[in-house]
């Protein structure tokens, strides 16, 4: 990296979480230049020294892109005033600068620091008014000496100001005591930062409390990945690759952990896996609730079932196939039912059949999904209200994380829920859902267990399926009014480990080509033709990875340049990694509550006004727009492309497909699978046939460690 010195002479923009600022100084042989630096600003009249590289941006031209930034403080009566009149001391301005400085000159900090008392020698300073200058100036040290020593250890000082909120006057002191605490305690800093500052401090590389945080660690990326625990001989290796040490050391303080009962383990098989603890609790929780609410379920009032859909059935139009016949009945009989099946078999049918009868049945009836899009997609076809989980549960962010209005003190008040898209249900989820549900409740799972797994731990509908514990009802016959569909042909085909058939100019065709920044080319010119013709929200590009030129990041750069490039008199506003411009599709990604707004939502910038972004969400009332502030801005990202994962529980008429051999790492046939379900209309598979053989051959999904079958098996000697 390059180096950059100078004296900090303004600054130009300083965001609201102190993680990044817009700089101005002063150096010797470039003269006065403008720094952007990820991380809090200085303060006025320091001396700061950037570390980076020289960057050319397309709207404020040549700049320093500093990552680094060490900070002298100022020397020369001039900087100091400067300093001192920044604001930065509370009770200090322009004028009372001057004085100080006028009367102590060079020896000011000095002075500041070690007798603050002495400022009432100053006219119009009094005795009170030169100790809270004195306090203010000590706690401004404190912050000063910690953004150094984060710093010294190579962590930007930017994280200063969240571990003095979070540790006060006691963080240097917290953080030499136990590094790995600040993994745990302060949110953007994990354990690799965490292990950089242990180790700058002097810890052994194979000291017993980093072997345990690396446990920890690694334990918690098992998670992230899916498992719900891991065996002992991968938590093993696991940790030793992290921490490149020997095998023998991390061995030894795991039995010193199981020894001392410190770690929740399970033994199946011969095999040992051990669980983070919340984990644990949560599949234990899940597989006791859903038994309990199984065999405990309350008869509901008189209804003759066959009447109700002989009735029914005639009112829609409709002969009802009898598997769907079955899943109707299965939802009065039993107090848990799982109902699957892929697109066109009929899932959305049986679940209008089985809300009008139990409604005869004068049943109260909940509604939900786990996404806000999913949710709002089965309140449409079911023409009733439905809610995401977390909504339902009565979600609320707090100090320790979050907590659910909704739970087994305050339930819910139903005699049946409906639950779509219950394969993008995590344990964790499930199980607070469980607590939540009333005895005697009838639940009801629908989804498809072919599609992707959930994003966080656990692989809950498939387990279900898995144990034989539960009532399941499979759809699989294809309905004649969708066998006409060639999404839905390919979508089975490809399930069934076949070919696609692909014809060109169809509705399901392959675009081939061997480069794969062609091919990135070719869907922006594809793209931008198609919504020409319709309208934003029409066509939806899918990837399978985020890297590469074929993955998300890089095609959304792409297509914003193609369809929305920069122009005079266009606002834009900088996120991390991208810019947004008035007239963009974005995406929110995570869930707001407040704002009514949920992970996965769609929608398109209408206004930027200066620090602050407005959006429209279609699904929205017309002029019921969200505004993100500042610090809200990182809620949104681009989204003219999004990752299949991302794509779950949506659909859209016209999906642009990406399979190129780069992302072989992610060709599987449940993704294929999901990325083509999520098309109502047409299909485009841009890339190589071989990736779309390597995907459809490749049945090996990555195997998720979990016991929720095994504990559903009532004699499995694991449950728990």
């Amino acid at each position: 990296m390059e180096k950059l010195e100078g004296l900090l002479e303004d600054i130009v923009f300083q965001s609201d979480d102190g993680m990044f600022c817009v700089l101005r100084l002063r150096n010797r042989s470039e003269g006065r230049v403008t720094a952007v630096y990820h991380g809090a600003a200085p303060f006025l009249g320091e001396n700061i020294i950037l570390e980076g590289q020289w960057t050319e941006h397309s709207r404020f031209g040549r700049q320093f892109d500093a990552v680094i930034c060490s900070v002298q403080q100022p020397t020369s009566v001039t900087g100091i005033e400067r300093f001192l009149a920044s604001g930065a001391i509370k009770g200090v301005g322009k004028v009372t600068a001057a004085r100080i400085t006028e009367h102590f000159g060079e020896q000011t900090l000095e002075i500041l620091g070690s007798s603050p008392e002495r400022l009432a020698e100053i006219k119009g300073i009094s005795a009170k008014k030169a100790a809270d200058i004195g306090l203010a100036y000590a706690e401004l040290s404190e912050m000063r000496e910690l953004m150094l020593f984060l710093e010294a250890h190579g962590v930007s000082s930017g994280y200063a100001a969240k571990l003095q909120a979070v540790y006060g006057s006691t963080a240097i002191v917290r953080i030499k005591d136990n590094p790995y605490c600040l993994a745990n305690d302060i949110s953007g800093i994990g354990f690799k930062t965490a292990d950089r500052i242990a180790l700058a401090m002097g810890l052994e590389r194979d000291c017993s409390e980093r072997i345990v945080a690396g446990l920890s660690y690694a334990v918690t990326q098992a998670a992230a990945a899916g498992h719900t625990c891991v065996p002992e001989e991968l938590l093993i290796s696991e940790t030793v690759r992290l921490l490149q040490i020997d095998t023998e050391a991390v061995q030894q303080v795991f039995n010193d952990l199981l020894q001392k009962d410190l770690l929740r383990t399970e033994e199946v098989g011969g095999l040992r896996l051990i669980y983070p603890e919340y984990l644990y609790r949560a599949e234990v929780g899940t597989a006791r609730r859903l038994l309990l609410l199984r065999d405990n379920v309350h008869p509901v009032g008189r209804v003759d079932a066959d009447k109700v859909i002989a009735a029914w059935e005639k009112e829609a139009g409709i002969v009802l196939a009898e598997a769907q016949k079955d899943a109707i009945h299965a939802s009065l009989k039993y107090g848990v039912f799982v109902l699957t099946g892929g697109p066109g078999t009929g899932k959305t049918t049986v679940v209008k059949g089985i809300i009008n009868v139990l409604e005869k049945a004068g049943c109260r009836i909940l509604l939900a999904a786990p996404t806000g899009r999913a949710a709002r997609r089965l309140a449409e076809s079911a023409g009733h209200p439905a809610l995401t989980v977390h909504r339902l549960l009565e979600y609320q962010p707090n100090s320790d994380g979050f907590s659910f209005g909704k739970n087994d003190g305050e339930p819910l008040d139903a005699e049946a829920i409906i639950v779509d898209e219950a394969s993008m249900l995590d344990i964790n989820l499930t199980y607070h859902l469980l607590q939540a549900v009333p005895g005697g409740c009838r639940l009801i799972f629908v989804g498809d267990v072919d599609q992707l797994p959930s994003v966080g731990a656990g692989s809950v509908l498939k387990d279900m399926l898995r144990s034989g514990k539960l009532p399941v009802v499979r759809l699989e016959n294809v309905f004649r009014q969708a066998e006409v569909s060639p999404i839905v042909v390919n979508a089975h085909k490809i399930n069934h480990g076949q070919m696609p058939e692909f014809v060109s100019g169809s509705d399901f065709s392959l675009v081939e080509f061997a480069d794969e920044n062609a091919a990135a080319e070719y869907v922006a010119r594809t793209y931008s033709a198609l919504t020409a013709a319709t309208d934003w929200r029409s066509v939806q590009v899918l990837t399978p990875m985020h890297k590469n030129p074929c993955g998300v990041q890089n095609l959304n750069k792409l297509l914003q340049q193609y369809l929305n490039p920069p122009a005079y008199g266009k606002a834009e506003i900088n996120i991390p990694g991208n810019v947004l411009r008035t007239g963009d599709k974005v995406m929110q990604i995570r869930n707001n509550y407040e704002k009514d707004v949920f992970n996965g939502d769609i929608g398109r910038i209408i206004r930027i006004e200066g620090k602050s972004v407005t959006v429209a969400y279609p699904e929205r009332q017309e002029g019921d727009f969200v505004c993100y502030s500042q610090s809200e801005v990182e809620e949104l990202q681009l989204a003219y492309a999004m990752s299949v994962h991302k794509s779950q529980g949506s659909e859209y008429p016209c999906v642009l497909l990406l399979m190129v051999p780069s992302h072989y790492i992610m060709l599987q046939r449940n993704l294929l699978y999901t990325a083509v379900t999520r098309a109502r209309e047409r299909v485009q598979v841009i890339g190589s046939r071989a990736a779309v053989r390597t995907a459809v051959e490749n049945d090996r999904t990555r195997r998720r460690y979990s016991l929720l079958a095994e504990r559903l098996q009532e004699d499995s000697d694991v449950f728990g």
